[in-house]
């Protein structure tokens, strides 16, 4: 049984969160806080497994509570945002501190806007806790790339925002187009884009529909709404496509590797990050199978081993490697032959 913990300053929401969390037979709620002061208290008294946690609170806001928890007592934490420019860049914030993922409050007020946060909660609880990284350490030197030709596709989930500012703010200015799908709610896409295009070297967006897939720039897919794929007869192009979600996801990292597959066969590489389930592992065999270079990140340095591992067992990932070697095995690995058979 997971214990749960529930932060927010609205009786209403802690309420509803409650509701959501307590349909599913492995959560049990065993408190709720409405603000950082209360919550110190009952983590003390509760010892939960996994901790709810609203940004904006009275006495002191949850990006600067998650900040001392991850230095005194690491524990798993799922944000609950708004859906506000200001919820989204905080929400950000508390991805990079530590927090293993987020959700977004519904707008309406019903049970259908926390869909999948009971999903969310099990999978923070499975999680690996990073000790919160010294602000002061020095950023790694981009890694040395040679244009080739060839396009990089990145797909992640759970534990995703971290694991990418890992390996992009590695990337230098002139790296290969990049396509990248992270399983993210809607709207906070955009706000992860714009954090990204302040701390990289390349050029880093939201993709639209017929963008252009140049050097140095990098694509996100925009969270919760649309597939991203990419194609055309010539100029290849981001295409943000219609369709049911796959693997449970919209976007989906398989619609997307599938595409880079068939758009790229050998001129791409392909690389699968930390998450849950198994998202990618499909599409990331196609990829190698058409003779894409592809890795995994290593269970050792993945806050979720689920997607990466998914895509190991059935041979879609040729090597494994440390998130912290990801961008440069991205970026050197030399073209392979097509895998008739992986």
């Amino acid at each position: 049984m997971i214990r749960v913990l529930i932060v927010d300053d609205s009786a209403t929401m802690r309420s509803l969160i409650a509701t959501v969390l307590q349909r599913d037979p492995e959560i049990e709620v065993v408190g709720e806080a409405g603000d950082p002061l209360e919550a110190r208290e009952a983590i003390k008294q509760l010892n939960p497994d996994v901790i709810t946690l609203d940004v904006e609170m009275p006495n002191m806001n949850g990006i600067d509570f998650l900040e001392k928890i991850m230095r005194l007592r690491p524990m798993p934490v799922v944000m609950v945002s708004t859906l506000t420019v200001r919820g989204a860049e905080a929400t950000m914030e508390a991805l990079e501190l530590g927090a293993i993922d987020c959700v977004a409050k519904p707008s309406t007020g019903g049970l259908e806007g926390f869909s999948d946060l009971p999903f969310k909660v099990k999978a923070a609880a499975k999680a690996k806790v990073r000790p919160l990284r010294d602000p002061g350490a020095a950023a790694p030197a981009p890694v040395e790339h040679i244009p080739d030709g060839r396009l990089i596709a990145i797909g992640s989930s759970t534990g995703g925002v971290e694991a990418l500012l890992t390996v992009l703010t590695r990337f230098p200015a002139n790296c290969p187009p990049t396509v990248i799908t992270q399983h993210m709610p809607a709207t906070f896409t955009k706000s992860f884009s714009e954090r990204l295009d302040r701390l990289c070297a390349p050029k880093v967006a939201e993709a639209h529909d017929g963008a252009v897939l140049d050097a140095g720039r990098i694509y996100i897919a925009p969270g919760g709404e649309k597939h991203l794929e990419i194609g055309g007869s010539g100029t290849l192009r981001c295409r943000l496509s219609d369709g049911p979600a796959v693997n449970g996801h919209r976007p989906s990292v398989d619609v997307l590797f599938r595409s880079v597959a068939k758009a790229m066969g050998p001129r791409a590489v392909g690389a699968i990050l930390t998450g849950m389930g198994r998202d990618g592992a499909e599409g990331l065999l196609a990829m190698r199978r058409a003779g894409a270079r592809t890795f995994g990140q290593d269970e050792a340095s993945s806050v979720v081993y689920g997607m990466p591992k998914a895509a190991f067992e059935i041979g879609a990932v040729e090597r494994q490697a440390p998130l912290d070697r990801i961008a440069a095995e991205l970026l050197k690995a030399p073209s392979s032959k097509v895998i008739e058979n992986a």
